[in-house]
């Protein structure tokens, strides 16, 4: 049991991972080092064959990589974690520790493009079979199981659609057919979300995201629930040796210390510009689990702690009115990524998930339309007054090619 156990999660947030260091420094140290001596042959024998513990090659493990990596399996109450080079590093750690060929995996048709690509594309030439299904729709991952079905892997909620599973039946669900179940929580972080308490196997982030929180860092984090799994899902990390690097692994640390108040500001932004989208006249629909009408809505007030920071949205006027948008912010960047301080505004079609295709992005509900904005922390007027002067622009455009 972590000896934050009992503090409240804000306190976690700035106290975990933090372990008594030489000189008594309040922020681990970075050790920028590839390797560590050792005292004697022995010594360096022992620490091989795991009788001592210590650390021997960064790649194999490093105490500034370890401090960032005991804060999060704190946060998300996980027993371990393990830092990864990306958020896909941690994903495609993640299959290769879990599938091999002939197994098959059950996956949220709304997923983050790579992670779609990663499957179809090496995956099923490893010779693993793949399914992709509405996982909102508790029924339909069921009807998609199958005998070898040895990994149901959920995002939720989804990218870009928001789409929210009920992970207490879907783990329910995979004890009976032995599956493990993996929870890519990126979009929710575990100040909001914490997957493991309704059964989940394995957690994944990436850490780019809302975890690091200031968009200078690539980095993912697997997090997992056991002695076992832990041991084996290492293993697999060093072989692979997609590992966070210490200077990152600080950054991410850091990061994690403004969290729980970064959390909340995203939310109360979000809430107030997704009830302001539903309103507006430019706006066909909003997707956000904190609108009453959202299908999300009730799974999220027993799941979610707080709504999340992404909308995502369509402009009246398709794709080309979703360009103008795009080509007439000021304010909010147009960037792909998400979880950053700043407001980030971006058309999954033409970037995150235009390597799926097109066919692909419409079975999965991303329309060619779709905008996709993360919340930043700013004052929330900025956003609302340059949203409304870029659908100014885009309705102007739909006037115009109207008269044509």
């Amino acid at each position: 049991m972590s000896k934050n156990s009992k503090l409240h999660f804000d306190s976690k947030c700035v106290h975990s991972g933090i372990e008594e260091y030489e000189y008594g420094p309040v922020v681990p140290p970075i050790y920028q080092t590839s390797t560590f001596k050792f005292e004697n042959a022995k010594h360096g024998a022992d620490l091989f064959k795991g009788e001592r513990e210590g650390y021997i090659y960064s790649r194999m493990g490093n105490p500034t990589v370890e401090a960032m990596e005991n804060a999060v399996a704190d946060l998300e109450g996980g027993y371990k974690a393990l830092g990864c080079a990306s958020g896909m590093a941690a994903i495609s750690t993640t299959f290769f520790s879990l599938l091999k060929s002939g197994d098959h995996v059950v996956c949220s048709k709304a997923v983050y493009g790579p992670t779609n690509t990663l499957l179809n594309n090496i995956f099923t030439q490893l010779g693993v079979e793949v399914s992709f299904v509405e996982t909102s729709s508790t029924e339909e991952v069921e009807s998609s199981v199958r005998s070898n079905t040895k990994v149901i892997y959920v995002e939720t909620p989804g990218n870009p659609t928001l789409s929210v599973a009920d992970l207490k039946s879907i783990c329910a669900l995979a004890k009976k057919v032995n599956a493990k179940v993996v929870v890519d929580n990126t979009f929710m972080s575990p100040a909001l979300q914490q997957p493991i308490k309704f059964g989940v196997d394995v957690v994944v982030h990436s850490m780019t995201k809302f975890l690091n929180g200031h968009a200078d860092v690539v980095a993912g984090v697997i997090v997992v629930n056991d002695e076992t799994t832990y041991k084996h899902f290492r293993k697999t990390l060093n072989q692979l040796g997609g590992v966070i690097d210490p200077f990152n692994a600080f950054l991410v640390h850091r990061g994690l210390k403004t969290l729980s108040i970064r959390m909340q500001r995203h939310c109360e932004n979000a809430q107030i510009i997704a009830e302001w989208l539903k309103a507006h006249p430019a706006i066909e629909w909003v997707k956000y689990p904190g609108l009453k009408d959202d299908p999300g809505y009730e799974i999220g007030k027993v799941q979610h702690s707080g709504s999340g920071g992404m909308i995502t949205f369509e402009v009246k006027g398709g794709f080309s009115a979703g360009e103008t948008v795009m080509n007439s912010v000021k304010f909010c960047q147009l960037a792909v990524s998400l979880g950053g301080v700043e407001t980030l505004i971006q058309h999954p079609a033409s970037m995150t998930h235009l390597t799926m295709g097109e066919k692909a992005r419409a079975v999965a509900g991303i329309s060619e339309g779709l905008v996709r904005l993360s919340v930043g922390i700013e004052n929330v007027n900025d956003i609302i007054n340059d949203l409304e002067q870029a659908f100014k622009n885009a309705s102007q455009k739909i006037k115009e090619e109207a008269k044509v």
